[in-house]
């Protein structure tokens, strides 16, 4: 009919081959094929797009389909290479005669198959899920991208145990995420959620950021009762640090300092060590004027037993009683933390503050660099003295004069590079290494002598050497004679 130059009769044919074929022998490739490109010969591309169309929603071109399938659907290999084939005249008409979104269209179909294939392949594949997600969700269809999360986060990492849940809880977050900022939906949002924290095994592990994120949602929700209650519940059945830490932050925001108190009390009972916890309790006293509340909790801070960043601490009360003008308390503190330890940051701190407004002034300042210096020469610290050396010249510059700075400098120690054997756990020896040692003016006597004695004795020693060569000499030459 074609050939006839009759198009309406033979487009006829091609459309009655659809309808009256067996289902079996309509459904084979090359009669679309066929039909779509007489459409295309004819120019008429609506309506070969039509057929592509209606192909690839019939036939599931571009998908991926297992042996196994086929067997099942009776799909031969010849049937489907044709349909491949027909596939790739689909996305060549595209690219020939569509518009932008055609073209779109059969990229999203392939991507689909492609997704499809590796979450079929590998159900565990969370990135998968993510890239497969996050293309329905650019596509715009809702109904289809809350399937595919679904089906996502129906895959269940295969143990209990943490390391294969990080991955997978983010599926939840980015449902959630989804369904509040795409969708709008804050309750379907909520319950995202409810259902993600029923799923962990809180006994075993949890994550603060699915409660946290939770409560948030609460919030803006402006369900604080809910909230709360989300948080409390958290505070029981995971504990970390992170949720007291917003939990407090929401109740400071909302003014709430009872709140806060309680919160703190039970924070430190968890992690009485925490001095970053114990810091923050005693700003937010210091925050709503609560002066002796907060020298209280500083003062029961210090007393603990373990502390995690006990220096962190000991400075945050002394600057505290600094920035109160109550010089007399953080004197008596710098001398509680010496008996602790004498480290020389602590010395510097200590004579720096002296020489400040507050303090007794540069005497005292001075004094107390001295003091420092005899502490640490006595425990034979060189690298310290010279700290402490440092900073002390650096106070003289700045409220001394020439005299005091060079006072200090003449307690400038002499660098000097030296070897020694380097030996491993066992003690055997590893060879040489070169370091370098200080010489302080104040010990250059007894270095002196002690220098003396070792020459002494080296030149003893070589005499004892050459008597004993001499001595051999004379035996030999009497053994000679005889």
């Amino acid at each position: 009919e074609y050939e006839a130059k009759d198009i309406a009769l033979a487009r006829k044919v091609y459309e009655s081959a659809l309808v009256e074929l067996e289902p079996e022998e309509s459904r084979q490739a090359r009669v679309f094929k066929q039909f779509a490109s007489f459409e295309e010969r004819q120019g008429e591309y609506e309506r070969a797009r039509v057929i592509y169309k209606h192909a690839v929603k019939l036939l599931k071109l571009g998908e991926h389909a297992t042996e196994e399938e086929d067997k099942e659907n009776d799909i031969t290999e010849y049937e489907r290479s044709k349909r491949n084939e027909l596939y790739k005249s689909y996305v060549s008409f595209e690219k020939k005669h569509g518009d932008r979104q055609g073209i779109e269209d059969v990229i999203l179909t392939k991507q689909r198959a492609e997704y499809t294939k590796r979450v079929t392949d590998d159900p565990l594949d969370y990135d998968a899920w993510f890239e497969y997600a996050k293309l329905e969700e650019e596509n715009g269809d809702v109904k289809v991208t809350r399937d595919i999360y679904e089906r996502a986060v129906s895959n269940l990492p295969p143990a209990e145990e943490k390391q294969f849940w990080k991955r997978y809880i983010y599926l939840w977050i980015f449902y959630a995420i989804y369904e509040e900022m795409t969708n709008g939906d804050l309750e379907r949002a909520s319950d995202v959620y409810k259902t993600c924290l029923s799923l962990i095994p809180h006994s075993k592990f949890s994550f603060a950021k699915i409660w946290i994120y939770a409560a948030k949602l609460h919030v803006r929700r402006r369900d604080l009762v809910s909230a709360r209650k989300l948080l409390g519940k958290a505070i029981g059945m995971c504990g970390k640090e992170k949720i007291f830490t917003e939990y407090i932050a929401l109740e400071s925001a909302l003014g709430e300092v009872d709140r806060c108190r309680a919160l703190y009390t039970n924070y430190l009972k968890a992690m009485p060590h925490n001095c970053k916890a114990w810091l923050k309790y005693a700003d937010l006293e210091r925050s709503v004027g609560e002066t002796e509340r907060c020298r209280a909790l500083y003062e029961l801070a210090v007393s603990q037993p373990a502390l995690d960043r006990p220096e962190m601490l000991w400075k945050g009360y002394i600057d505290f009683e600094i920035e109160e003008g109550d010089g007399n308390n953080a004197r008596k503190l710098y001398e509680r933390l010496l008996e602790r330890t004498a480290h020389v940051k602590v010395w510097i701190s200590f004579a720096q503050f002296e020489g400040t407004e507050i303090g007794h002034g540069v005497e005292a300042a001075r004094s107390t660099f001295s003091r420092a210096y005899d502490q640490l020469k006595a425990e034979g610290l060189k690298e310290e003295r010279v700290l402490l050396l440092d900073a002390w010249r650096v106070f003289e510059k700045a409220k001394g004069d020439a005299s005091s700075v060079s006072e200090v400098e003449a307690k400038m120690p002499r660098r000097v590079k030296r070897k020694r054997m380097q030996t491993d756990d066992d003690g055997a020896e590893l060879g040489w290494e070169e370091y370098f040692d200080y010489h302080f003016p104040d010990e250059e006597g007894a270095a002196t002598s002690n220098l003396k004695i070792l020459e002494m004795a080296a030149k003893w020693k070589k005499m004892q050497q050459q008597q004993a060569a001499s001595t051999a000499e004379d035996s030999d030459e009497d053994s000679d004679d005889d």
